[in-house]
């Protein structure tokens, strides 16, 4: 499902998302499904229904700015209107909170208490109370709820996801619960230190529905790049009775040279082996099995260990397979509308951000080759755009280079391949 997930800019002005709106209701007046879908994930009135009952409903432009306002992170439109009209001042409180400038926050929020209740830069960060708990703030985050914030619930929430469980502790001793759902941000995040606090309180190990597989598939499935984080979460929940499967994919997630080992043990072919997306997201741990499952970034569906190594961030295991003979230039599995080919060199030009140099230096070093092409055909969610990206016979360079998102382009290692 598309996913629509929007930014206010530096210095935001309301005709933005008043076109947005407008633009949404014109494309649910065609009928086009992934309006559908992004009316249906973000206005209450439509999260059960399916594209004929939404298309055939009453939809005006009032529904239509509360989608936009929710991709923005706001609950409303009001907020939204009212947050754009705040944002000298919510700016002035941003830089003061990251500053820890407690009385300088005190200031601003005393000459603008409606500043109490809107977010300072997102939705999911907050208002100020949350925030501050995200950066770890406790003094603010004190001072914010003596001047009267009561966002304790959501400051929990994202002092876990964050690991401030200094913080995560007070405003716990101040009333914020053990919700259904409270431990997948620690997931999502791969903050170790945030799910065995929460844990070793009781919290429940399931999402907001109750579903206990919930929190183990966000693990696997993240688009966090944690390694030692995820290993330990992993292990958690098998020591919780969690039955994690003995295959070479879960020794791979588990970060288990133990038994990736026994794996090449009884598998000599294992480091030539291609994994589907079914192997890598398990549905019987809980993942979809649609076709897109999994956050990651150069297409992960038919490759080896080595690929899912660099994606995965996986250093260790990197080494591992290639201290073993992995093949630098094994190229994915190709599939029947001819995407698929690249080699590992491709995940290392379009991958998680702030990656670095050192795998792709590594496999130039050995042997990799610059010149090989391949078609590759990757779905870009949770943009303002969702929609699919296909580039064809490019090189690994050429991957990087027309990749539309850029963030998620390694622009050091770019410049190796030049």
């Amino acid at each position: 499902m598309a996913t629509v997930s929007r930014g206010l800019p530096e210095q935001p002005h309301l005709d933005l998302p008043k076109r947005e709106a407008r633009e949404l209701l014109d494309q649910w007046r065609k009928g086009e499904r992934d309006a559908l879908e992004r009316i249906r994930h973000r206005h209450p009135k439509f999260a059960t229904q399916a594209d004929a009952a939404i298309a055939a409903a009453p939809f005006r432009l009032s529904d239509a700015q509360l989608v936009i306002a929710r991709e923005y992170g706001f609950a409303n439109w009001a907020a939204l209107k009212h947050r754009i009209a705040s944002s000298a001042a919510a700016d002035r409180l941003k830089h003061a909170i990251r500053a820890n400038d407690r009385d300088a926050v005190v200031r601003i929020l005393r000459a603008k208490p409606e500043m109490l209740h809107l977010p300072v830069w997102s939705g999911n960060w907050g208002p100020p109370m949350s925030h501050a708990a995200n950066l770890g703030r406790l003094e603010i985050i004190q001072a914010v709820a003596a001047l009267g914030a009561r966002d304790f619930q959501h400051a929990f929430d994202r002092a876990v996801l964050q690991g401030q469980i200094e913080c995560a502790r007070w405003l716990h001793e101040q009333g914020a619960k053990l919700t259904p759902g409270i431990i997948m941000g620690s997931c999502e995040t791969l903050n170790a230190a945030g799910f065995k606090f929460l844990a070793d309180l009781g919290a429940p190990l399931t999402n907001d529905h109750g579903d206990r597989l919930a929190p183990l598939a966000l693990v696997l499935e993240t688009y966090s790049r944690n390694p030692a984080g995820k290993h330990a979460i992993l292990e958690s929940f098998a020591q919780r009775g969690y039955a994690l499967p003995d295959t070479p994919m879960m020794a791979f997630h588990r970060g288990s040279m133990a038994r990736l080992e026994e794996h090449l043990r009884r598998d000599p072919s294992l480091l030539a082996r291609r994994f589907t997306l079914r192997e890598i997201y398990p549905p019987e741990l809980g993942c979809p099995n649609d076709g897109r499952c999994g956050m990651h970034w150069t297409p992960i569906a038919g490759t080896t260990l080595l690929h899912l190594s660099i994606d995965f961030a996986e250093r260790e295991i990197f080494d591992w397979l290639l201290a073993h003979g992995a093949d630098v230039n094994a190229r994915a599995t190709i599939d029947t509308d001819g995407f698929g080919g690249h080699t590992p060199l491709f995940h290392t030009v379009v991958c998680h951000p702030g990656r670095g140099t050192a795998m792709i230096e590594t496999l130039l070093a050995r042997g990799a080759s610059t010149d090989l092409r391949a078609s590759l055909r990757k779905f870009l969610d949770w943009c303002e755009n969702p929609r699919w990206h296909e580039a064809r016979d490019a090189t690994a360079a050429e991957w990087g280079r027309g990749f539309p998102e850029r963030m998620w382009v390694n622009t050091e290692a770019l410049r190796l391949l030049d």
